[in-house]
């Protein structure tokens, strides 16, 4: 469920304190731990550094992120790969598949 309109987006107000030191088009990273701060067009051209619970991920934010939150562009959780045997076979075959396509170009 949204936020309130009558309350507005949230953000942080150390967000909005860093925001009003670092110039737009400066290279500084701004770092934050506030994932659910909502990005506001005052936001467009700055990097943040949003906090994923391990280290902090640049985050560049452009027109079409306004209006989402900051962790939306972080994530948590890192994808390893659905695993298993049938998986391995299909690799192995895509791996082989792959050798003869790429030996007669080298010629």
């Amino acid at each position: 469920m949204p936020r309130s309109l009558k309350k507005g987006p949230f953000i942080h107000p150390s967000i909005l304190k860093k925001l009003g030191r670092v110039k737009v088009g400066d290279a500084t990273v701004i770092k934050t731990w506030s994932r659910n701060s909502t990005i506001i067009p005052e936001m467009v051209g700055f990097t943040f550094g949003v906090h994923n619970g391990r280290a902090f991920t640049p985050v560049n934010i452009k027109e079409e992120m306004v209006g989402h939150k900051l962790g939306e562009f972080s994530p948590t959780r890192k994808f390893v790969r659905h695993g298993g045997r049938m998986q391995k076979e299909l690799e192995m075959k895509a791996a082989e598949a792959a050798k003869p396509a790429a030996a007669p170009e080298k010629k």
